[in-house]
């Protein structure tokens, strides 16, 4: 288990019922020995790993083939303290028996609010008034021009799980922006009116190119998949209105930052905004140059407050809780959805 810094009444109640051992391993080496027979983890029943902090990464890499093969037959649960889950090879666990679950919701708000305010930044040019302000200038270098009011403003979604329709109510109520989506499946009608302002409603595009080409803001809140991998490249970027603004809070990779940087150092688009990189914590050299123009940069903070920190690791200690006293976790990963665990 990653240490636990924040729930400690979740885990003194997990630790009365269950041995909780701590993961110290230094390399993935010592991690898959650590599983072997004899090896101080060879008998787990159950695994919490964080994201945030990047310890668990750092330490074993992706949870890939390799790794899942070398789990002791007796893991049954991972508990995955993040969001997004890519780092998971989940068919290859899945095959192995385990259950493996994220942190679908308690995340919702806070990366929605990261998500608004890059946007806000974003439109109103604050990263070239923040670099005026550095050089020693005041207002009278900033032209006004290029900056917009979000009102009235069309908003593209794309991925409209909870964070994407988190965002989209906010935006809705506070800026007056009318918001688009495009995803994977169509929103049922309540899903598509929940939490909107009364007549308003999120409205499907029928395809990416068809968001890309009507939105003033696109903001990306879709999985890091094979299929997403880059999804938002030159020839997408091509297709936004020059006055538009990229923003991302989901995964680095989906979007080409080489096709990004090239984009906005040429007008090809107005602006960015993102707390998520291709290669963290590396962040793209040019993107760091416009950091004082046309980029609002953050260091993929977007869950890192107090709260939802505490709420994660509680959600994630219950579930795995859950799991080891009953055989089944309380939810799973979308792609487990539906799996007959007994099988």
């Amino acid at each position: 288990m990653d240490e636990v810094q924040l729930a400690k009444k979740d885990l003194e109640r997990l630790s009365s019922h269950a041995e909780v051992l701590r993961n110290h391993t230094q390399s993935r080496d010592e991690l898959i020995r650590a599983f072997s027979p004899g090896g101080p983890f060879a008998q787990v029943r159950g695994m919490y790993r964080h994201f945030g902090g990047a310890r668990s990464i750092r330490v074993s890499g992706r949870f890939d083939q390799e790794l899942v093969d070398a789990l002791p037959e007796t893991l049954k649960f991972i508990v995955h303290n993040g969001a997004g889950y890519d780092q998971l090879d989940v068919p290859a666990l899945t095959r192995r028996g385990v259950q493996v679950a994220n942190v679908p919701t308690v995340v919702n708000e806070a990366t929605a609010d990261t998500a608004l305010f890059l946007l806000l930044g974003a439109l109103r040019q604050f990263p070239r008034a923040m670099g005026h302000m550095q050089q020693g200038h005041f207002h009278r270098h900033f032209s006004f021009m290029e900056a917009s009011d979000p009102e009235g403003l069309t908003l593209g979604i794309v991925g409209a799980g909870g964070i994407g329709r988190t965002l989209a109510r906010k935006a809705a109520h506070a800026l007056g922006m009318h918001v688009v989506y495009y995803n994977r499946h169509r929103l049922s009608d309540e899903l598509e009116t929940q939490g909107m302002p009364e007549g308003a409603r999120m409205e499907y595009a029928l395809s990416l190119d068809a968001l890309l080409g009507q939105s003033d803001v696109v903001s990306l809140h879709c999985p890091l998949t094979p299929q997403t991998r880059h999804m938002i490249g030159a020839a997408q970027l091509a297709r936004m209105p020059s006055h538009a603004i990229l923003i991302n809070t989901a995964r680095g990779p989906i979007v080409d930052e080489a096709a990004l940087v090239d984009a906005l150092e040429r007008g090809v688009i107005a602006g960015a905004g993102l707390d998520v990189y291709e290669n963290e914590p590396e962040v793209h050299p040019g993107l760091l140059r416009l950091a004082t123009s046309k980029a609002l940069l953050l260091p993929h903070v977007g869950t890192l407050s107090l709260q939802t920190q505490t709420d994660m690791e509680a959600l994630c200690l219950r579930n795995l809780e859950h799991g080891l006293s009953t055989g089944r976790l309380l939810f799973t990963v979308k792609e487990q959805e539906g799996w007959d665990m007994s099988a």
